[in-house]
């Protein structure tokens, strides 16, 4: 376990509410094995260190690249009926669901880890597939889909914000209020948001860009440690000013 009793090294850090601790969960990709991993290390540092209020929240990006995308999200359902719970949207959940409704964007989807998600639940896509093959696929996967899924997917807000911080998939647009915020930005912001050295509102815990370990900024924190190639999935554990990394 990493840690840091400082905040980028500036002298006041950031908190969230006493008697609250955060894990925060970066992009999953598919991973189910480290996805259960990880869960039981949470559960075995809920029993070491108990606290009167803790709360998962996982960063978007559940589905896509990795092998198990939906056994990810039969987790996070599961995770959300014993604990508590709140899953954001990421830019890659946006795909499926349009998938849905529109079948021709299987091409776009594709080129984002979508045959690996749709093998995830059993079915046979191929890479030149034509229009009425996708389509056939996309009602094939409204069938096979537990409805379970479809809505949670479906129900995915876009930001979360707790004491100091916010909790957000990709970043924010600098210079935009966080009331003012555009979904685009929200799910796909990268350079305009990571090269900015400026304090935000809040210290802006995200994923979406992958880093080799975490990343600690004055203004934020990166979490996405690319879990479906690297075999990392990293946890950021808060609790009072304290910043730690499961």
């Amino acid at each position: 376990m990493w840690k840091s009793r400082l905040f980028g090294g500036a002298p006041v850090r950031p908190v969230v509410p006493e008697g609250l601790r955060v894990y925060a969960i970066g992009d999953i990709h598919g991973r189910a094995d480290l996805l259960d991993r990880l869960l039981l290390r949470i559960d075995k540092d809920l029993d070491e260190r108990p606290v009167a209020q803790a709360i998962h929240i996982f960063l978007g990006d559940y589905i896509d690249r990795g092998p198990d995308s939906a056994g990810v999200l039969d987790r996070l359902i599961s995770r959300a009926q014993t604990h508590q719970t709140l899953c954001l949207k990421g830019n890659h959940e946006i795909y499926l669901l349009e998938f849905l409704e529109n079948p021709a964007i299987l091409k776009v989807w594709a080129q984002y880890g979508a045959l690996t998600t749709l093998l995830s639940y059993g079915l046979r896509p191929t890479l030149n597939a034509g229009f009425e093959e996708q389509a056939e696929l996309a009602a094939a996967l409204g069938r096979t889909m537990p409805k379970s899924h479809y809505q949670f997917l479906t129900q995915l807000p876009l930001s979360f914000t707790c004491g100091d911080y916010l909790f957000v998939h990709a970043g924010i647009r600098p210079g935009v209020p966080l009331s003012r915020q555009r979904e685009e930005d929200l799910l796909w912001i990268r350079d305009d948001f990571l090269c900015h050295e400026e304090p935000f509102e809040k210290v802006v815990v995200h994923g979406h860009t992958p880093v080799m370990e975490p990343e600690v900024r004055t203004n934020r924190i990166d979490i996405d440690t690319g879990a479906y190639a690297t075999g990392r999935l990293t946890c950021l554990r808060l609790e009072r000013d304290e910043i730690e990394f499961l």
